[in-house]
């Protein structure tokens, strides 16, 4: 099951007693925070949880598998996420 917008809003509201529409507010308030400072191509780290960076991939060769016809693929700018040390030892604590 993933975990919507819905849930982390439903938590939000139990965990600090406020009403739905406020949570939701706040959830999506704090996402469009991360959207906005990554779409500027800055990096967004959170202690504890972990770093989204903004990568640059360069225009590369690529082919359509479909058709077997080469192509160029453009530039992009790409979000990776890097788990902190505290979020992967909680992760693989579970595994154990």
């Amino acid at each position: 099951m993933a975990l919507t917008k819905t849930i982390i809003a439903e938590k939000i509201q139990n965990e600090l007693n406020l009403s739905r529409t406020v949570a939701y507010d706040i959830m999506e308030d704090f996402l469009e925070i991360i959207k906005e400072t990554i779409s500027g191509g800055e990096d967004i780290m959170i202690s504890g949880f972990g770093k989204f960076c903004v990568n640059e991939k360069k225009a590369r060769k690529g082919r359509n598998p479909a058709t077997d016809e080469e192509m160029t693929l453009p530039a992009r700018r790409v979000v990776t996420f890097k788990c902190s040390g505290k979020l992967r030892d909680l992760i693989n604590s579970d595994a154990q």
